[in-house]
């Protein structure tokens, strides 16, 4: 997935939030990050170099790392949202939708200053500190890997995270450019984790209310707008009944797209994906 990133990388600590986002918007040559974000466009038939097999290249193995000195501010605006970096990764878990970004940015900076390499297994999220370590597991397939997060983005709604080149090949999103996953961040002393499973079903969560009146009333609201597949679930916790306003069954990240873009015009603006 190509992006535009090299001047939010370097200079995100050192200039006003505004001039940032417009650097971003000013950036030429990349396709998906500029105002408005651009859905993802796959490379056409990306190949890597010879002699690099890309089945071989082995999953990071996390350690214990210094919080890197660029990239970590307390907060960031990009494309006029304001993104506040965790202070730590423990206990991160979240589902939703992956991209992916490769030969466009090969080489360039990445937002901790590393030169970014598509060959590696890294990824970019907006929020968890640089670096850390997360395991990826493609919902629809079960497959799994570990990568070390060294960048900032997607910055396109309904997406948490941004893959390299040979992550998405491994989870084999290659070719579909997007995908629904697991992200899970991992300590140092806590590698090999059994992964995620499959998902049975998923399902866009547009609220969850202790009260059941307030569900109701959400409900209805989509209902008259014509989002017809929206139910409520009830579930326990902590022995309390909680009352989840969802959508779907969603078959595809086109159509999680299409209701989260719904659910943004009725004002929902923190919808998710949810597993059955």
């Amino acid at each position: 997935m190509q992006h535009c990133r090299a001047p939010f990388r370097s200079l995100c600590r050192a200039i006003p939030a505004a001039v940032v986002a417009a650097m971003i918007a000013a950036c030429t040559g990349h396709s998906t990050r500029p105002t408005p974000p651009a859905a993802h466009v796959p490379t056409p038939t990306p190949l890597p170099p010879p002699n690099i097999d890309i089945a071989a290249i082995p999953d990071v193995v996390p350690r214990v790392e210094p919080r890197s000195a660029q990239g970590n501010p307390p907060f960031y605006d990009v494309l006029g949202k304001r993104y506040f970096v965790m202070a730590t990764s423990a206990g991160y878990v979240e589902r939703g939708v992956a991209s992916w970004y490769g030969p466009g940015f090969h080489a360039e900076r990445t937002s901790n200053g590393e030169p970014y390499d598509m060959y590696a297994m890294t990824a970019a999220h907006k929020t968890l500190p640089l670096p850390s370590y997360v395991q990826v597991t493609n919902l629809r397939n079960g497959r799994s890997i570990t990568l070390r997060v060294n960048d900032r983005g997607p910055f396109k709604d309904g997406r948490i995270i941004d893959l390299s080149y040979t992550a998405a090949a491994r989870l084999d999103i290659l070719r579909d450019g997007t995908a629904f996953v697991e992200v899970r961040a991992i300590a140092p002393d806590a590698a090999g984790e059994t992964p995620a499973a499959p998902a049975s079903a998923l399902f866009v969560q547009a609220g969850a209310f202790a009260a059941e009146s307030n569900a109701s009333r959400l409900l209805s609201q989509l209902r008259t707008q014509g989002i017809g597949n929206s139910f409520i679930r009830q579930d326990q916790i902590n022995g309390k009944p909680m009352f989840r306003v969802r959508v779907g069954p969603i078959a595809n990240v086109a159509a999680f797209d299409r209701v989260i873009a719904q659910l943004k015009a009725l004002g929902v603006a923190d919808a998710r994906l949810a597993l059955d």
